[in-house]
């Protein structure tokens, strides 16, 4: 896990992808606390190392398997029921499954605002209605799905979405498909949005 704390009354917790808490994730994390936020990301993964992009499919196979979208929900109602009381905001933030795991989160109490990027599995779950501010962003297109359809689909519950320029993984700096300008885009954006709610 990544705690980072600045005497901050707003909490970012921030949710990894199949990968684990790694070097892209970290950068984010010390990014985000730059901004003098709060920070937090929990390690769902349950093992020490990350996984390398060259194991994608045994960290998605992983993931799938042992981890799953129930299990990090209940752990972050957990982490936010223990700290609520220390924080005014509490926004969580997260990448490909964990901003999925953050669009399931988006129903709960106690946050203030969910950003997500490029949260793919949202489409299998367009049936919840957010109870906060909801920012989502997806890139131009995905292997797997019809990005047009699933953002047309979430235009119609006011959700915030915004595609970009890029493929999946446009904001990670480690990934072959980064994308500068739509990374620095999403980010400032994504501050921007936070300091509005």
């Amino acid at each position: 896990m990544i705690q980072i704390h600045n005497q901050s009354d707003t909490l970012m917790m921030v949710i990894h992808e199949i990968y684990g808490i790694n070097q892209h994730m970290q950068g984010f994390c010390e990014r985000v606390s730059r901004q003098r936020f709060d920070v937090i990301c929990p390690n769902f993964l349950e093992r020490n190392t990350p996984f390398n992009y060259s194991e994608e499919k045994e960290a998605y196979h992983h993931f799938m398997e042992n981890v799953g979208f129930t299990d990090p929900l209940y752990k972050i109602k957990d982490i936010i029921s223990e700290v609520k009381d220390e924080y005014q905001r509490i926004f969580i933030i997260g990448f490909s499954v964990g901003a999925t795991i953050a669009w399931l989160c988006s129903e709960g109490e106690h946050i203030n605002g969910v950003v997500g990027y490029y949260g793919s599995r949202i489409r299998n779950y367009v049936e919840i209605t957010p109870k906060c501010p909801t920012k989502l962003f997806f890139p131009q297109e995905e292997q797997s799905f019809n990005v047009d359809q699933l953002i047309s689909t979430l235009h119609i519950k006011n959700i915030d979405v915004h595609k970009l320029n890029g493929k999946h993984g446009f904001s990670n700096p480690y990934s072959s498909n980064y994308n500068d300008l739509s990374a620095q885009k999403a980010f400032s954006e994504m501050i921007e949005f936070i300091m509005r709610h």
